[in-house]
């Protein structure tokens, strides 16, 4: 089953909802006892020293519950109240934490030290950058020794974005406990890093269906389910790769080699700048030719290498005109935001079309920056899609998947390793040779974009561009290993 991703907007009305049936401060009271359970367990045999940030808000309100529940576990914990409650569950919950005679002190420790700090100052409402002695806090926090613990989301991060409100940078945990649903600025962008290891508590409540969504093996069923053992190459289609000007020729020898490692029957390759190239010595399976020669391939990927001469720019006419579902990568993608008449083309196709922007690439096609795309890198990949009639997959920490219809998807895998040239190109590739063997479109893209990710998990450097299909290969077999035999 699918991890949902929820908006603030969405997560209001769900919790509004709830609320209506619950006395006043349930909420609250699962919200700090699921915190405090967390933070318990964090516990290696030893009492804990706990510092709980505590804001303004509800989420503070949170804090002083969970600081309640972690003092009566017998922990040494202190409440660090920089802002007085403001709100009448915060204000209750504090009165419960005073009652108890727990510690609180309105400044910043000089020479306390914590062994764990719960970030509960600000939650999902933010709208304005941290400022003021919440900020101050947040540079405490960050600069001490602790595991860090937010509630709900890191303080200063848009929940819906995964970027910082006002690009103020806030809390950098090391963990975030987040309540009903998970949120989407979790898992891109500034999120990744800045809310550590996820742990969802839904306090009992059954979220309604949202349209965003985690890529989990469990989104493409159709790709992890084993193989027939009757069949042959022709059952796994046919796969084209256009690019290669000069200087450029490993970009599709990259996207190639993806596409036959992840199961394309046939791979054929069109270097537009080298073509007296007729073998590849280290994938002799390759097969290079013309793409005029190429009868009816299922899939073809363009772009990667392409450059942007006149014979890129009729390539990719071509391939625009033709009935194969379509992989636009790289150099393509900068052909089509050179004006209307290409995007048009991409627009009007019947079959299934794939766009594969970098940050960048995505800002020259709807004429931003890339920091606006990085600043709500969702509604961007959404408005791609929106624009081209097509699967846009923005490409980055938490690669975002979009779909006409709204639909989105955020990629749950990937890391640092991945940064290296050519891992474009190889994404592309297995992209095309997923599709050429004519798996759903939606599940294939989300398949070959969390195989990809799979390569970069647990790195950080070290991993050059060629290695990548193999271990996404590799992880697709485990996968279909522990499926019940294809009926």
């Amino acid at each position: 089953m699918e991890t949902a991703l929820y908006t603030v907007t969405e997560l209001r009305a769900i919790e509004r909802a709830a609320q209506r049936d619950l006395p006043t401060g349930t909420l609250m009271a699962r919200a700090g006892a699921a915190a405090a359970a967390h933070i318990d367990a964090l516990r290696t045999g030893k009492r804990l020293s706990i510092g709980v940030f505590a804001g303004p808000g509800n989420n503070g309100g949170d804090g002083y519950v969970a600081a309640a529940e972690l003092r009566a576990a017998r922990h040494d914990v202190t409440c660090v109240q920089l802002v007085a409650p403001a709100t009448a569950d915060a204000r209750n919950a504090f009165a419960d934490w005073r009652a108890t005679d727990g510690p609180t002190r309105t400044d910043l420790p000089t020479r306390k030290k914590f062994d764990i700090i719960v970030d509960a100052m600000l939650g999902i409402g933010l709208t304005r950058p941290l400022q003021g002695e919440l900020l101050n806090a947040a540079l405490w926090i960050n600069a001490q020794r602790a595991h860090i613990v937010a509630l709900d989301v890191p303080s200063g991060l848009d929940a819906d974005r995964g970027s910082w409100v006002g690009a103020v940078e806030g809390v950098r945990a090391s963990s975030t406990i987040t309540f009903i649903g998970d949120k989407p600025g979790l898992h891109t962008g500034d999120g990744v890093d800045a809310a550590g290891a996820i742990a969802v508590n839904t306090l009992d409540i059954q979220p309604a269906s949202s349209k965003t969504a985690l890529t989990e093996p469990s989104a493409f069923p159709q790709i992890v389910a084993p193989r027939r053992r009757n069949t042959h190459k022709g059952t796994y289609g046919s796969t084209l790769i256009i690019g290669g000007s000069a200087g450029m020729l490993g970009a599709a020898l990259l996207a190639a080699r993806a596409a036959l490692r992840i199961g394309a029957g046939r791979v054929y390759v069109d270097c537009i700048g080298a073509p007296e190239f007729r073998v590849d010595p280290c994938q002799p399976e390759l097969m290079f030719r013309p793409s005029a020669s190429v009868e009816n391939p299922n899939s073809i990927v363009i772009g990667c290498g392409l450059g942007q001469e006149d014979t890129a720019r009729r390539a990719l006419q071509w391939a625009l005109d033709s009935d194969a579902s379509l992989v636009i990568d790289a150099d393509a993608l900068n052909l089509l935001s050179r004006g209307p008449a290409l995007g048009d083309c991409v627009s009007a196709r019947s079959v299934t079309t794939v766009l594969t922007p970098h940050p960048l690439e995505a800002a020259r096609l709807l004429a931003v920056t890339a920091q606006d795309i990085q600043l709500d890198r969702i509604a961007s990949a959404r408005e791609l899609a929106t624009r081209y009639q097509s699967i846009v997959v923005l490409k980055g920490a938490g690669t975002v998947i979009a779909r006409p219809d709204g639909r989105c998807a955020i990629n749950s895998t990937g890391g640092p390793a991945l940064a290296t040239a050519g891992s474009g190109d190889v994404l592309a590739g297995l992209l095309g040779g997923l599709l050429a063997q004519v798996f759903d479109p939606w599940q294939a893209t989300q398949a070959a974009v969390w195989l990809h990710g799979c390569a970069g998990v647990g790195r950080d450097i070290g991993l050059v561009a060629n290695e990548i299909a193999t271990r996404a290969a590799d992880q697709l077999h485990g996968l279909r290993a522990i499926q019940p035999p294809n009926r």
